[in-house]
């Protein structure tokens, strides 16, 4: 056991635990300490529940010495977004109008990964309510550093989760994904994540006992960060199913029909034709071609109505949004208002027809994608056009990164599976790719990123840079 435990993957924490190699407690003290010594440089972090988890590894350690059953994730470490309950603690959204706001029970997702044996070490923090731009900063919680130090940042809006998994903190993250939110801060920090198909994975996203309204309905997904696609694996292995909470959760197999041999794969380098920056051509032309040398047909191929989906999310987005504005603006303060505002001032606020000509737009686009499908299985693309960017962005520069997110937009609007995987480090900043496949197929994108982590590595834990983000 020479490397320390908190660098272990989660497959081989929960492996350990099972086979009695190492004790549940031994894993949560490792990573409990981790935390105490990175934690206040990177700041990811916001509500540590040590006493908990540690009460959680001893009833996981006294049911193996008993020779009861554990789970798959037993002693597996996970963080939580600030924006999904765990019970008897605050789910905040990083705001002080919600500081108080203790979850009665688990959201499903956190529920699942108990049931399943994995611990939770604590919340993790975010942009104000989500919606404080691609920065994670929150009014309750200041800003979180992205751990390699080459940039500040480490993206958002699940920012906490990526850089907590990213140095060691946890072995798993627990984020969501609206256009983007886990594969961005995946990408930023070097380590892996998935955004499952809309309905896959049950989630709870009411605040208090309001429902989110259609947007906020279709297009947010809880999904897992972690450091290896296998670690990816066994969390959606856990976190897929249904539950009575969450209408829109359907039983789907884990496992779909097998495709036609060879599977195509689409190259999208440069998505909607709107620019792409040289360093991540290069790393879509290489994921590009470790998939061929693994036996996939890989074409460059656009898929469908790009420019149509981002422009009809945005609609959908900024209508509901400039609705409930009022209310929710006197929460913020004016820098992590300044993202929304800017959306609504790119796309303004449309009226009842436009509003649902967005909705038609929906389906259109989606039975477009569907045929395409038919004879690109998967498409491999960038998760942002321009190399990361670093901590605050002005006008201009907030309108480039909304445009170099379109990939992510678009599939969040279609809510088709996607992975994000780490292809290289350049200039000390970790660069990557995501797979997309048809709906209900995280199976296939998963095999595919197992492709290119088996070609290009993975390349965390990675120890806080502490100069540069302290």
């Amino acid at each position: 056991m020479s490397e320390p435990l908190w660098t272990w993957s989660a497959t081989r924490i929960a492996r350990s635990v099972l086979s009695g190699e190492v004790s549940a407690r031994e894993v949560v003290d490792a990573h409990l300490a981790r935390i105490d010594e990175v934690n206040t440089a990177v700041n990811a972090v916001t509500n540590l529940l040590a006493d908990d988890a540690r009460t959680a590894a001893g009833r996981i350690d006294r049911a193996r010495r008993a020779g009861e059953p554990l789970g798959p994730l037993a002693g597996v470490p996970f963080t939580v977004k600030e924006n999904i309950d765990i019970a008897g603690h605050p789910t905040t959204h990083g705001i002080p109008h919600f500081r108080h706001l203790v979850a009665a029970r688990d959201a499903p997702p956190v529920g699942r990964l108990r049931a399943a044996g994995a611990v939770v070490v604590g919340h993790t923090n975010m942009p104000d309510l989500t919606i404080g731009g691609n920065n994670t900063v929150s009014q309750l919680f200041g800003e979180t550093r992205n751990p390699w130090g080459a940039i500040r940042t480490p993206g958002g809006s699940s920012g906490g989760d990526a850089a907590a998994t990213a140095s060691g903190m946890a072995a798993i993250g627990l984020g969501n994904d609206a256009g983007g939110s886990v594969r961005l801060p995946a990408m930023f920090c070097g380590v892996a994540a998935l955004k499952p198909t809309y309905g896959r994975i049950p989630m709870e996203h009411r605040i208090g006992d309001t429902d989110p309204t259609l947007a906020s309905q279709l297009f947010p997904t809880d999904g897992p960060i972690a450091r290896t696609v296998a670690d990816l694996q066994a969390a959606f292995q856990v976190l897929a199913g249904t539950d009575p909470r969450d209408p829109r959760a359907v039983a789907v197999p884990l496992v779909g029909p097998p495709c036609a041999e060879p599977i195509r794969v689409a190259v999208s380098v440069d998505p909607g034709g709107l620019g792409v920056h040289p360093q991540i051509r290069t790393e879509i032309e290489r994921a590009a071609a470790a998939l061929a040398d693994a036996g996939y047909v890989v074409e460059e191929a656009e898929p469908p109505r790009i420019d149509d989906a981002t422009q009809a999310y945005s609609t959908l987005i900024t209508t509901e949004f400039g609705l409930s504005w009022p209310r929710i603006r006197p929460l913020l303060t004016a820098a992590s208002a300044a993202h929304m505002e800017l959306s609504m001032r790119r796309r303004p606020p449309a009226d009842l027809a436009a509003y649902l000509q967005a909705t038609a737009t929906r389906h259109g686009v989606m039975r477009d994608w569907a045929g395409f499908a038919q004879r690109y299985p998967l498409v491999l693309g960038p998760v942002y056009t321009e190399r990361p960017f670093d901590a605050a962005l002005d006008d201009d520069e907030a309108g480039e990164s909304i445009i170099a997110m379109r990939l992510c937009t678009a599939t969040t609007f279609l809510g088709v599976p996607a992975v994000a995987v780490p292809t290289g480090v350049v200039d000390g900043q970790p660069l990557g790719v995501q797979v997309i496949g048809p709906w209900h197929r995280e199976d296939m994108c998963l095999q595919a990123a197992a492709v290119l982590e088996s070609r290009f590595g993975s390349f965390t834990p990675v120890q806080p840079a502490l100069d540069a983000v302290a």
